[in-house]
């Protein structure tokens, strides 16, 4: 013989609507079908179902943090036990077809009504909970740049810094008439305490490096004036009009008394014929 419906449960339709209303709410129509519903087995149904909501909903916190995996383990297990005549967890369908064959009792014949509805609320619980902040993002600090390395001044901002020292040698060279220093104009700055000076040229004629070259000299004060002090060898470029030449003396510059250019085969010599001198200055 077929069991009777135990008296006094919740049908499908009222269950539906009572978890509705706890887990997200009911419209308008929604509310007056229920207050037409059995008022006592909806209000038995609710308290179950409205206690098992405020249990998830203490135990989550509600604040975005994931359930806690015991309390998730310990729900699931509640429902187990309640859905294990149903046959499956997940499918609250047959949970439902279930109650039929379940003897009626005071409560436990609601009690899958609470574990479903502890269910359904931590799911939507999960799901509507504000997401928490999110990561604050990582901004690296700059990382910082290597300084530049310092640029290295020209010959002529060189030649500009020694002229502007009080205690360095000035002269002025005057061309001679050598058809190499038509036109041409320049000067001699010097400094005794660096050994380091540059000569200054304006309109000095080009040279082929391979045909002849430049060659700088020194007289000294305190050494014999037939052996002027090498001072380098240098070009002049085509396009060169102005041009700033740095002095390389092979001595020891004790005193100078002048300076002088003359014009030599490639590589220079040691002793110059002065035959081929282009400019000649002298300390005053």
């Amino acid at each position: 013989m077929a069991e009777q419906e135990p008296q006094n449960q919740p049908d499908e339709a009222l269950v539906d609507l009572l978890i509705k209303q706890v887990t997200e709410g009911l419209s308008s129509a929604e509310q007056r079908s229920l207050e037409a519903q059995d008022s006592e087995a909806s209000s038995r149904a609710l308290r179950e179902l409205e206690q098992a909501a405020a249990a998830v909903t203490l135990a989550a916190k509600n604040d975005g943090t994931p359930l806690p995996a015991a309390l998730a383990r310990k729900i699931a297990a509640q429902a187990d036990a309640h859905f294990a005549k149903a046959g499956t967890v997940s499918d609250i369908a047959a949970a439902r077809s279930a109650r039929q064959a379940r003897p009626a009792g005071s409560s436990g014949a609601l009690g899958w009504l609470a574990a479903a509805a502890c269910l359904i609320v931590a799911i939507f619980g999960w799901m509507r909970s504000p997401p928490g902040p999110a990561p604050a993002a990582i901004v690296e600090a700059p990382k910082p740049q290597a300084p530049l390395p310092p640029r290295e001044p020209t010959l002529a901002e060189r030649r500009d810094a020694l002229l502007a020292q009080a205690d360095s040698l000035k002269i002025t060279l005057a061309a001679t008439k050598d058809p190499a220093a038509a036109g041409v104009t320049g000067d001699v700055v010097w400094d005794a305490k660096t050994q380091k000076g540059y000569l200054h040229f304006v309109g000095l004629a080009s040279n082929d490096p391979k045909v002849h070259q430049y060659q700088i000299w020194i007289f000294d004060a305190e050494r014999d004036k037939r052996y002027p002090i090498d001072g380098g060898v240098f070009d002049v470029p085509a396009d060169a009009n102005d041009i700033v030449i740095p002095i390389h003396a092979a001595l020891q510059v004790l005193k100078p008394a002048a300076f002088a250019v003359t014009v030599e085969k490639p590589g220079g010599v040691v002793v110059s014929a002065r035959d081929h001198v282009v400019v000649l200055g002298a300390a005053g």
